[in-house]
């Protein structure tokens, strides 16, 4: 019944979008799996783009990779909103205003098409929530634990809006914990307020993400939680020597071992060594800058802007050319390393700016990824579990050993 209801969907968009296949033309095998596994995307990054340019979600939006025509079409069923704030921000003291600002757009979203799309705040609620048509269910993670400052108190109140993992740290060190990112290496891994964050989490029941931090940061953090783990979008650095942003063996199989998932990234700068060494380059190179400007500042002469740096940089670094084997290749890695209970999927669709590998453009194009999987031997057991039902078991895990 859900396969034929969901054709039906696809067909009723097709006119609206060029991405969608004709309504006369049959689903391919890996739309048909798409349409009938649970798809869980740990990481879209569409709240900030709601911020900066507001769009009605609910119709073909074609400058997005996040829809709801080419979420139906992918299949996807839970996409967890990324709720981004930066360094600057945290700084500035607007992180906290900004992360409730981007959980009003996301909610706003829901109140406009509530035909659409949900609110998931649990897995017990999935099939609840999926009775009422087919709605693509939207859950809250927390990019950067700077929205909470210094204030414990308010991982209570995230929690009430809806927040159910939070990534620590981004591409700074800050109160929590030390970035992957950051040569400062502030904390040598987690804070003091940082282990107490990780212990309210788990009192809370919101999912440590270790996407973003440093070694021994994730080490702290394994070491510290009484809950299993998350890594939000990261890929495994066996493909990407010397890139920290994504897990060694050894920590992947640690995560793991604590009964967590690693949700593979599909953006190219963690998949593809020469795209992860722009982005560790990139990084770098706005540190610096960052501290160029500091010094024209404190000499009294007009500093660059940032977005100057930035369209500068992206004008010298185009995206490479990236074949989706190297996502495949990365779950296929951790399916060995790990086993098939510990890899998931986190796109960082609208996030990385398009750097995306071909045939996994955006959240139409799941099938592709099944498809794949399929070809190189995957069992249909197996692929369920990816797509979202690791994911699952463990937030279901998290809830469970909560002591709110």
């Amino acid at each position: 019944m859900r396969i034929a209801v969901l054709a039906l969907a696809v067909a009723a968009v097709a006119l609206s979008s060029p991405l969608i296949a004709q309504a006369d033309q049959p689903l391919s095998a890996g739309q048909r799996f798409a349409q009938d596994a649970i798809i869980v995307d740990t990481h879209i990054d569409a709240p900030s783009l709601l911020l900066r340019n507001w769009n009605d979600l609910g119709l073909d939006t074609p400058k997005v990779e996040f829809d709801y025509p080419r979420a139906r079409q992918g299949g996807l069923d839970v996409a967890f909103m990324s709720i981004y704030t930066s360094p600057a921000e945290d700084a500035a003291g607007t992180a906290t205003q900004t992360a409730h600002t981007q959980i009003d757009a996301v909610e706003a979203m829901v109140g406009r098409r509530p035909d659409q799309f949900a609110v998931l705040r649990s897995p017990k609620d999935l099939e609840r929530l999926h009775q009422r048509g087919q709605r693509v269910l939207l859950a809250l993670g927390m990019e950067n634990g700077a929205p909470i400052g210094d204030d414990l108190s308010k991982l209570k109140l995230f929690h009430a809006r809806g927040v159910r993992y939070i990534t620590l740290a981004h591409s700074e060190d800050n109160r929590i914990s030390d970035s992957s990112y950051d040569k400062h290496r502030k904390w040598k891994g987690l804070s003091p307020f940082g282990e107490q964050v990780v212990d309210e989490m788990n009192r809370l029941g919101i999912m440590v993400d270790v996407s973003h931090l440093s070694d021994d940061a994730v080490r702290d953090v394994l070491a510290r939680s009484k809950a299993p783990v998350i890594a939000s979008h990261s890929g495994l650095r066996h493909f990407t020597p010397g890139f920290e942003r994504n897990l060694s063996d050894e920590l992947a199989k640690a995560v793991a071992a604590k009964g967590g998932v690693v949700q593979v990234v599909f953006g190219n700068a963690f998949v593809d060594p020469a795209s992860a060494a722009d982005t560790q380059a990139y990084f770098d190179a706005s540190a610096k800058f960052e501290q160029e400007q500091a010094a024209a500042r404190a000499r009294g002469d007009k500093p660059r802007s940032e977005k100057e740096f930035d369209d500068a940089w992206q004008a010298a670094h185009p995206p490479r050319t990236v074949k989706i084997d190297a996502v495949l290749d990365q779950i296929d890695y951790g399916i060995k390393l790990l086993g098939a209970d510990h890899v998931g999927i986190g796109s960082d669709f609208d996030g990385v700016s398009g750097a995306l590998p071909e045939g996994l453009k955006s959240v139409a194009d799941y099938p592709n990824l099944i498809e794949g999987l399929k070809a190189r031997g995957h069992s249909d057991e197996t692929i369920r579990k990816v797509l979202g039902g690791n994911l699952l078991r463990v937030w279901g895990r998290v809830e469970a050993l909560a002591t709110p």
